[in-house]
């Protein structure tokens, strides 16, 4: 069984992947349509705030899911989602970074076994290095029982 307190320790909060994005205009258009979205800010191309929905940020992902040295956990991995907070508005069009870490590592115990939630954050800044959004991707790995 793997020891989470170690995991913790060795990679929590190290940043392990930094990718630049430039989320094209008319795909942030498409998705707010697609999704029943009304604001003008993210409907109207010519609002002043014009801005990506929660949902594009979601679709940014980084070159590695996990750091590089981070050990096998084996079992069987599953998406267990996303979750976007946003600080600011994410313009289209603009440069942008993402900087991925483990954000959290935590164990959780059900009638078929242990299951293993890895959650990676991915911290997007615009070209001057102001936070905008946080993306949060949670996966979960029920780990294969003891023989």
């Amino acid at each position: 069984m793997l020891d989470i307190d170690d995991l913790k320790a060795r990679f929590l909060n190290l940043e392990f992947d930094s990718k630049d994005f430039v989320i094209d205009p008319d795909n942030a258009l498409t998705v707010a349509r697609m999704s029943g979205e009304t604001l003008p800010e993210f409907t109207d191309p010519t609002h002043p705030d014009f801005q990506a929905t929660p949902a594009i940020i979601a679709s940014l992902a980084s070159g590695r899911r996990l750091p590089i040295n981070f050990p096998s956990l084996g079992g069987i991995p599953m998406d267990g989602g996303k979750a976007v907070t946003c600080l600011a508005p994410v313009k289209p069009g603009s440069a942008l970074n993402g900087r991925t870490h483990l954000h959290d590592i935590y164990t959780k115990s059900g009638r078929s076994g242990r299951m293993v939630f890895l959650v990676s954050r991915m911290e997007i800044r615009d070209s001057e290095g102001h936070h905008l959004a946080t993306s949060d991707s949670h996966m979960v790995i029920r780990e294969r029982p003891e023989a």
